[in-house]
Protein backbone atom coordinates (compact mmCIF):
# COMPACT_ATOMS: atom_id res chain seq x y z
CA UNK A 1 0.00 0.00 0.00
CA UNK A 2 1.68 3.31 -1.05
CA UNK A 3 2.05 6.19 1.70
CA UNK A 4 1.24 8.98 -0.73
CA UNK A 5 -1.94 11.61 0.27
CA UNK A 6 -2.06 9.97 3.19
CA UNK A 7 -0.25 13.20 5.08
CA UNK A 8 -2.16 14.49 8.36
CA UNK A 9 -3.23 18.20 8.31
CA UNK A 10 -1.65 20.00 10.75
CA UNK A 11 -3.03 23.58 11.41
CA UNK A 12 -0.70 26.49 11.93
CA UNK A 13 -2.04 28.39 14.74
CA UNK A 14 -1.22 32.37 15.02
CA UNK A 15 -1.51 33.31 18.91
CA UNK A 16 -2.03 36.75 17.28
CA UNK A 17 -5.11 35.79 15.21
CA UNK A 18 -7.16 34.71 18.28
CA UNK A 19 -10.48 36.39 18.61
CA UNK A 20 -11.87 38.00 21.68
CA UNK A 21 -15.48 37.04 22.61
CA UNK A 22 -17.67 39.22 25.29
CA UNK A 23 -20.10 36.67 27.17
CA UNK A 24 -22.60 38.11 29.63
CA UNK A 25 -23.58 35.56 32.35
CA UNK A 26 -26.44 37.63 33.27
CA UNK A 27 -29.32 35.13 34.73
CA UNK A 28 -27.12 31.93 32.76
CA UNK A 29 -27.48 28.67 34.30
CA UNK A 30 -23.55 27.22 35.57
CA UNK A 31 -23.29 23.94 33.69
CA UNK A 32 -25.40 24.87 30.50
CA UNK A 33 -23.07 28.09 29.30
CA UNK A 34 -19.92 26.72 30.78
CA UNK A 35 -20.02 24.05 28.37
CA UNK A 36 -20.10 26.85 25.32
CA UNK A 37 -17.57 28.33 26.93
CA UNK A 38 -14.90 25.64 27.70
CA UNK A 39 -15.87 24.83 24.03
CA UNK A 40 -14.89 28.23 22.28
CA UNK A 41 -11.41 28.10 24.30
CA UNK A 42 -10.65 24.58 23.16
CA UNK A 43 -11.67 25.95 19.36
CA UNK A 44 -14.28 22.77 18.79
CA UNK A 45 -15.98 25.52 17.21
CA UNK A 46 -13.55 25.85 14.62
CA UNK A 47 -12.94 23.62 11.20
CA UNK A 48 -9.70 23.30 12.23
CA UNK A 49 -10.10 22.18 15.69
CA UNK A 50 -7.30 19.66 16.97
CA UNK A 51 -7.14 17.64 19.61
CA UNK A 52 -3.81 17.81 21.03
CA UNK A 53 -3.36 21.70 19.98
CA UNK A 54 -4.98 25.21 21.25
CA UNK A 55 -7.42 26.15 18.68
CA UNK A 56 -9.32 28.46 20.17
CA UNK A 57 -10.46 31.89 21.40
CA UNK A 58 -10.41 34.62 24.22
CA UNK A 59 -13.40 34.60 26.06
CA UNK A 60 -14.40 37.83 28.77
CA UNK A 61 -17.38 36.66 30.62
CA UNK A 62 -18.89 39.33 32.63
CA UNK A 63 -21.46 40.18 35.49
CA UNK A 64 -20.83 36.59 37.03
CA UNK A 65 -22.44 37.87 40.12
CA UNK A 66 -25.70 36.94 38.38
CA UNK A 67 -25.01 33.27 37.72
CA UNK A 68 -28.09 30.60 39.04
CA UNK A 69 -28.17 27.05 38.82
CA UNK A 70 -30.79 24.90 38.87
CA UNK A 71 -32.63 22.21 40.98
CA UNK A 72 -31.14 22.76 44.70
CA UNK A 73 -27.49 23.37 43.94
CA UNK A 74 -27.33 26.27 45.67
CA UNK A 75 -27.39 24.23 49.32
CA UNK A 76 -26.65 20.67 48.27
CA UNK A 77 -23.30 21.69 46.06
CA UNK A 78 -20.60 21.73 47.89
CA UNK A 79 -17.17 23.55 47.26
CA UNK A 80 -14.36 21.82 49.59
CA UNK A 81 -10.63 22.96 50.41
CA UNK A 82 -8.08 21.84 52.57
CA UNK A 83 -5.26 22.70 54.50
CA UNK A 84 -3.15 19.93 54.66
CA UNK A 85 -3.45 19.97 58.79
CA UNK A 86 -5.91 17.78 60.92
CA UNK A 87 -9.32 19.43 60.94
CA UNK A 88 -8.48 21.92 58.14
CA UNK A 89 -11.31 20.75 55.86
CA UNK A 90 -13.33 23.73 54.55
CA UNK A 91 -16.90 23.49 53.28
CA UNK A 92 -18.54 25.96 51.05
CA UNK A 93 -22.15 25.98 49.86
CA UNK A 94 -22.59 27.21 46.46
CA UNK A 95 -24.68 29.99 47.44
CA UNK A 96 -21.61 31.81 49.42
CA UNK A 97 -19.32 30.80 47.54
CA UNK A 98 -21.78 32.62 44.58
CA UNK A 99 -21.66 35.63 47.20
CA UNK A 100 -18.07 35.94 47.82
CA UNK A 101 -16.39 34.48 44.90
CA UNK A 102 -18.56 34.14 42.05
CA UNK A 103 -15.48 34.84 39.68
CA UNK A 104 -14.01 31.17 41.29
CA UNK A 105 -17.48 29.08 40.75
CA UNK A 106 -17.26 29.79 37.30
CA UNK A 107 -13.95 29.49 36.74
CA UNK A 108 -14.13 25.77 38.60
CA UNK A 109 -17.19 24.78 35.93
CA UNK A 110 -15.25 25.61 32.92
CA UNK A 111 -11.76 23.84 34.13
CA UNK A 112 -14.27 20.70 34.84
CA UNK A 113 -14.48 20.83 31.17
CA UNK A 114 -11.48 20.88 30.18
CA UNK A 115 -8.59 18.37 29.61
CA UNK A 116 -5.95 17.94 32.42
CA UNK A 117 -2.50 18.73 31.96
CA UNK A 118 -0.08 21.03 30.55
CA UNK A 119 -2.82 21.98 27.30
CA UNK A 120 -5.66 22.73 29.90
CA UNK A 121 -3.60 24.88 32.14
CA UNK A 122 -2.56 26.75 28.43
CA UNK A 123 -6.18 27.21 27.66
CA UNK A 124 -7.81 27.96 30.57
CA UNK A 125 -5.48 31.40 30.88
CA UNK A 126 -7.83 32.13 28.08
CA UNK A 127 -10.71 32.91 30.24
CA UNK A 128 -10.90 36.24 31.87
CA UNK A 129 -14.43 36.10 34.13
CA UNK A 130 -15.20 39.85 36.42
CA UNK A 131 -18.05 40.30 38.87
CA UNK A 132 -19.52 43.10 37.69
CA UNK A 133 -20.47 44.47 34.27
CA UNK A 134 -17.08 46.26 33.27
CA UNK A 135 -13.82 44.50 31.84
CA UNK A 136 -10.52 46.47 30.90
CA UNK A 137 -9.98 44.34 27.61
CA UNK A 138 -11.52 47.00 25.52
CA UNK A 139 -8.50 47.35 23.47
CA UNK A 140 -8.72 43.83 22.16
CA UNK A 141 -12.07 44.82 20.54
CA UNK A 142 -14.07 41.59 22.06
CA UNK A 143 -16.81 40.70 20.37
CA UNK A 144 -20.37 40.58 21.93
CA UNK A 145 -21.04 36.60 21.74
CA UNK A 146 -24.74 35.18 22.30
CA UNK A 147 -24.83 31.83 23.61
CA UNK A 148 -27.76 29.54 24.86
CA UNK A 149 -29.04 30.16 28.39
Amino acid sequence: MSRIGLRTYLPKVDPSNRKWHVIDLNGATIGRIAVQVADILRGKNKPIFTPHLDTGDHVVAINAKNLKASGNKNEQLKYYQYSGFPGGLKETSLRLQLQKKPEDVFHHAVWGMLPKGRLGRKIIKKLHIYAGDQHPHAAQKPEQLELKK
